[in-house]
């Protein structure tokens, strides 16, 4: 194949013309290499070899450019698109976590009263679970935008869903922070879950694909830590602002719309994050995928002050169009299985403490408004989980980090239930927190290297999916547990998530140092 552009820019760099020519294995299956060409079976149409012709090229240059991604040294270029897309996702974060410190203050307001529930106090379960539909209705929505919408990232490119969606959740959120009934409230909360299901599949997707291999797993410890930056500001905002009313609201209100201050950063954020040069090539447009990796080579080279190294062999991913069905194939149907399996475990445990911290801590014997004051302290522990983890998270197997997490979190919870003291329950409250937040960044870069990059955003949202969807009915049960057998019923049924866990990770592949492609070649 010839490339889209002249080889001017490689030799700019080192005086190598290699630079833009990396080896590419070839599938067994395949006919693709530099110069190739494949004669069409008798009596197939001269359109159809055309079209074959141009699925090997967008496929040799996808791999092109993942030997071209992957032999990049750590650099400042580097790092500035891992925090510039995890600036995108902060707002998420505070969206997603603002639940647990407001829960008190929306329930004192009587606003998940069976009376102002509506069409949900007419099911029994969810006039108990009180509260718990709020949580139910933040994870539907969250499914739905994952498992039915996730593949819009594969459709439309990374960068333009990581924007859109950004802003369709804001819009939604500010109208939900205005309503005064536990209907209308559950309505739009479902409804801006579906804009926060929709970035997060598209930010784990576009992490992999623009990050080397040997730095994807710091990648997205940063990533976590940068958005995990939002849960103590949540918090703060929720201890700081109770009690009071902000221009005349309810302090649960104002914490709500200061995450929708996130629309004013959208637009600077698009413009300086490119499109995933990976989705580019697969979809043919490849001039362009040329460009911006041409780019990121040239800062990069110029940053460091020497010749790039040689990019390494890689392996072409095998060519297809990329559909929802390959998921069930027999290549990446284990995978779907164990990921699917896990995400609604391990969510038991993550939100299942998250969400309740506050109330957990009540139930412990903790005044309302220590609970506030103690839940914040636990939040600050929020960003250091995935901080610690650049200490190890490219040296050690993302299985390994997975389920030493989901190990100590069971253990942990466990005690928390059997505690009274204050002291006690803030340091297991961190405890749990760091745990989970190391298994955290560790799966969704996981989940994201286990499928290629034609059908990454829709397998990494159906896997995903089945989280929020877990997510959704474990607030109901938390809600009915806590009310009927208090903390310890629900300690038991986190720690029995976390071993279910611990048992599909295992069964997985390993990832560490790997090319994406060659995870899936």
């Amino acid at each position: 194949m010839t490339d889209a552009h002249p080889r001017a820019d490689a030799e700019r760099f080192d005086g190598s013309p290699s630079v833009f020519a990396p080896i590419v294995k070839q599938p067994p299956t395949c006919d693709i290499g530099a110069g190739s060409s494949r004669t069409a079976p008798n009596g197939s149409a001269p359109g159809d070899k055309i079209q074959n012709n141009e699925a090997q090229m967008s496929n040799q240059k996808s791999a092109e450019v993942a030997a071209r991604f992957d032999r990049l040294p750590p650099s400042r270029t580097v790092w500035t698109m891992v925090i510039l897309i995890s600036l995108g996702g902060i707002f998420e974060y505070y969206d997603l976590f603002f639940t647990g410190y407001v829960a008190p203050a929306m329930v004192q307001a009587g606003l998940f009263k069976p009376e102002s529930l509506g069409f949900f106090a007419s099911l029994a379960p969810l006039a108990v679970a009180g509260f718990g539909t709020f949580v139910f209705s933040t994870f539907a929505g969250l499914w739905v935008g994952t498992f039915l919408l996730g593949f819009i990232a594969d459709r439309f490119g990374r960068r333009f869903i990581f924007t859109w969606s950004l802003v369709w959740y804001v819009i939604c959120t500010a109208i939900m922070a205005f309503q005064d009934s536990g209907f209308a409230i559950n309505v739009w909360r479902f409804l801006a879950g579906i804009g926060i299901g929709v970035e997060l599949v598209t930010i784990d997707s576009y992490i992999s694909e623009l990050i080397p291999s040997g730095e994807r797993g710091r990648a997205y410890a940063v990533n976590q830590f940068i958005t995990f930056c939002a849960v103590p500001i949540v918090a703060f905002l929720a201890f700081a602002l109770k009690d009071t009313q902000p221009l005349g609201l309810a302090y649960w209100r104002v914490v709500i719309l200061v995450g929708t201050l996130g629309a004013a950063a959208v637009w600077f954020i698009r413009r300086n994050v490119p499109e995933s040069p990976r989705w580019l090539a697969r979809h043919g447009r490849i001039d362009e995928a040329e460009r911006i990796v041409a780019d990121i080579e040239r800062r990069v080279a110029a940053e460091k002050g020497v010749p790039l190294p040689a990019p390494l062999p890689v392996s072409a991913e095998a060519e297809s169009r990329g559909t929802f069905a390959e998921i069930f194939g027999p290549r990446y149907l284990k995978r779907t299985i164990i990921l699917s399996i896990f995400n609604m475990a391990q969510v038991i445990g993550f939100y299942g403490f998250a969400a309740w911290v506050p109330t957990l801590l009540i139930h412990r014997g903790v005044h309302v408004t220590a609970s506030l004051e103690y839940a914040f302290i636990i939040a600050i522990a929020n960003p250091f989980g995935p901080l610690l983890g650049t200490l190890f998270a490219d040296k050690l197997e993302r299985k390994t980090q997975i389920c030493g997490g989901l190990l100590i979190m069971g253990i942990v919870i466990a005690l928390f239930a059997q505690s009274s003291a204050p002291a006690v329950l803030i340091a297991l409250g961190v405890l749990f927190t760091l745990a989970a937040n190391v298994m955290s960044y560790a799966f969704h870069g996981y989940q994201a290297e286990l499928f290629p990059t034609r059908i990454r955003a829709r397998a990494v949202g159906f896997v995903y999916s089945w989280s929020r969807l877990a997510a959704a009915f474990a607030g109901l049960a938390i809600g009915i547990l806590l009310h009927n057998y208090g903390v310890p019923g629900v300690a038991t049924f986190i720690g029995a998530s976390m071993a279910v866990g611990i048992c599909m990770i295992l069964l997985g592949p390993s990832t560490k140092g790997r090319a994406l492609e060659s995870i899936n070649h």
